[in-house]
């Protein structure tokens, strides 16, 4: 488990992390996401995994001893985060900044949509900038979200 964030290597992913990547999401989508029926994420996994994941741009955190990922961040269209997860054991420890920084190198704007419950999400996008662009409601589980921008400057 990694402590300082300089502990994490950031890549790209390959086609043989589809399998950790979409554990990955699912564990941390649980978690972050406890307002929402777990039967909303099960049946979503499919698309996650042949269409979500496949069209995004993805970079992982991964343990340098053992190359396990621990964390990635998905970028669809070169500008929607469309996703940002970190084992349980990493929050705090600075992957999530070092993956978002990744994402910032790469793309001069960048659009994300968060659920308004999420407040640790919420937290860490205004740390990193963002502000809050429309208030929505997401149309899959019709729950209210934010859309967030950020642009470098």
């Amino acid at each position: 488990m990694p402590s300082p964030a300089t502990t994490c290597l950031i890549r790209p992913s390959g086609k043989d992390d589809l399998e950790a990547l979409l554990l990955l999401w699912l564990r941390s989508t649980l978690l972050a996401h406890p307002f929402i029926d777990e039967s909303y994420w099960y049946e979503s996994a499919a698309m996650v995994r042949e269409t979500f994941l496949p069209q995004a741009t993805t970079w992982v955190a991964c343990r340098p001893e053992d190359d396990k990922i621990v964390g990635f961040i998905s970028v669809l269209n070169q500008q929607f985060i469309g996703a940002l997860f970190i084992e349980q054991a990493c929050y705090g420890s600075g992957v999530a900044q070092q993956l978002m920084a990744q994402a910032k190198d790469h793309y001069a704007s960048l659009l994300l949509e968060v659920y308004q419950q999420n407040h640790r999400a919420l937290a860490f996008y205004r740390k990193e900038g963002f502000t809050i662009t429309a208030d929505t409601r997401h149309p899959g589980t019709n729950l209210p979200t934010w859309v967030m921008h950020w642009k470098y400057t």
